[in-house]
């Protein structure tokens, strides 16, 4: 069975992380539904295997969730069935729960004090303690996913008014959370406390006020963008207040995730009060700077490495061209078991220009390295189209820790840079040369910044103890239904390993936070 998953389900051709999930929440606009529904559509990139809307009318909490991309879920009769000047949506990539219909959020519940809706961009360390303790006062639940257990902690909540409720509930959350809820009159934003997750706040010309997790979702629905929600607010909004800023549990030094600015976000947003198209440009000209090589194109690995690339040639005074045409119309490549066939996954997607690379001498910009199967496949194809010298630069440090916070990475087993050094590395890629973006010019370049940021995956030092390792297995993949022993329908949960030292790593903020 073992050998079967590898073959059908490590999609190595996307040798990426990925972002869990993207959210957004908009009240006061009579189409609201249609508005999440765009902004959904600009957050698309955030997460692919399904997407859902929540909508208030009447004081009722309507619903309508799917599998697959926003464009496939809904549709005029879907979004007709969700009216009303309020709604949250969602889109998912699933780290936290089997990928399966009943985990697609938005998830509604109803409990003693009515109805409430709740959209989740993160993933909690401490699921599985908090789950064990709901489950043993009697608690039942019905997803496999970490978000269902805030709404457990908000029914078994005594506290008055209703956001105390919300503010109790994630006083015992630990991890990466960046919320936004909806009850019959409310609509509520919440980030963690270290602020792992972005969260922004915006307002259209009517009034209307949105929550996205980037600001490219306010662009597309014309609204203006205000501020962050600060790490560990709780914001609330109704008609007869307006915005509130009702509370500011105890926050430590914030730890904004850095591979925002490397890789998640799209270049034209601003996450955490930076320039996404302006960071991964200085990427570019730091790695021109301090890792140059005589070439005579760059090329960047479409679509993450783009700016990065431009940075670099523009440092180095040497042409930028597109040497890789990649395709968008390609899905996943494992339905044929065959690795031969499978090795063609990198030539559906990624396709040579041969005239800009032929006898050339070329430095490839990409993002980054994870297990360095796909960067391996794209050095031999450049070769394959005749390209003289390949040099590989990599806009960001190499990643060596699994990521705790709502990013889906691999073990740490699997990270080519945790048991390569740099030029094993290069050796396994088949380049000629290969750099990654010096961690200490990374911090040097965010200036007053720096300290802001987690840097977990390159440093192996950890804000928040990840107490339970997430980790796929084959049942995570499987269609809806319990298939095989209990543990596989609840993400595969799993203790932490004790061989990593992460106790003698922690960061002193978390011994700070006493978390």
């Amino acid at each position: 069975m073992k050998t079967v998953w590898c073959l059908l389900f490590c999609d190595d051709d996307d040798d990426k992380p990925r972002e869990e999930c993207g959210v957004v929440g908009i009240f006061g606009d009579p189409e609201a539904s249609r508005l999440c529904y765009l902004a959904l559509h600009a957050l698309q990139h955030r997460g692919q295997e399904g997407a859902g809307i929540v909508a208030v009318n009447n004081n009722v909490l309507q619903s309508v969730t799917g599998v697959g991309l926003v464009s496939e879920v809904f549709n005029e009769s879907k979004l007709d069935q969700l009216p009303g000047e309020m709604a949250i949506g969602h889109v998912r990539y699933s780290t936290a729960g089997s990928s399966m219909l009943k985990n697609v959020q938005p998830f509604v519940a109803g409990y003693r004090f009515g109805s409430i809706g709740v959209a989740h961009n993160g993933n909690l360390v401490n699921y599985r303690a908090l789950r064990a303790m709901l489950e043993d006062n009697g608690s039942i639940f019905n997803t496999s996913s970490d978000t269902e257990v805030v709404l457990h902690l908000i029914a078994i909540s005594k506290a008055r008014p209703f956001f105390l409720r919300i503010v109790e509930a994630c006083e015992k959350l630990e991890g990466a959370y960046s919320m936004v809820f909806v009850t019959e009159d409310k609509l509520v934003a919440v980030r963690d406390p270290h602020g792992f997750r972005p969260l922004v706040m915006g307002r259209r010309s009517n009034g209307a006020v949105v929550f996205a997790s980037e600001t490219c979702a306010l662009d597309l629905i014309e609204a203006t963008y205000e501020r962050e929600v600060y790490p560990g607010e709780v914001l609330v909004v109704d008609k007869k207040d307006g915005v509130q800023s009702v509370c500011l549990m105890p926050h430590p030094e914030p730890k904004q995730c850095i591979f925002e600015h490397i890789y998640f976000a799209l270049p034209n947003s601003v996450v955490f009060g930076r320039s996404v198209y302006e960071s991964r440009h200085a990427f570019g000209e730091i790695l021109a700077t301090e890792a140059p090589v005589d070439c005579d194109v760059v090329i960047a690995v479409p679509d993450s490495g783009v700016v990065a690339a431009l940075g670099y040639a523009g440092k180095a005074g040497v042409p930028f061209q597109q040497g890789l045409i990649r395709s968008h119309y390609v899905g996943r490549t494992f339905i044929e078991p065959s690795q031969k066939i499978r090795d063609f996954g990198v030539k559906l997607k990624l396709s040579p220009v041969r005239g800009v690379l032929e006898g050339k001498r070329i430095v490839v910009v990409d993002d980054s390295i994870v297990r360095g199967t796909t960067s391996s496949k794209i050095v031999r194809l450049i070769k394959e189209a005749g390209a003289k010298e390949v040099h590989m630069r990599i806009a960001s440090p190499p990643i060596i820790g699994s990521c705790y916070y709502g990013v889906d990475t691999p073990s740490s087993e699997e990270l080519i840079s945790n048991r390569m050094s740099v030029e094993e590395i290069r050796e396994f890629i088949g380049c000629d040369s290969l750099a990654f973006l010096p961690f200490e010019s990374l911090k040097k370049m965010l200036g007053s910044e720096s300290p802001n940021f987690c840097y977990a995956c390159f440093s192996g030092k950890y804000p928040v103890m990840p107490r339970e390792v997430k980790v796929k297995r084959v049942g995570d993949f499987l269609d809806d239904g319990l298939n095989g022993p209990m543990d596989s329908i609840d993400g595969g949960w799993i203790q932490g390993p004790r061989d990593l030292n992460i106790e003698k790593e922690i960061d002193p903020l978390y011994q700070k936070s006493n978390i």
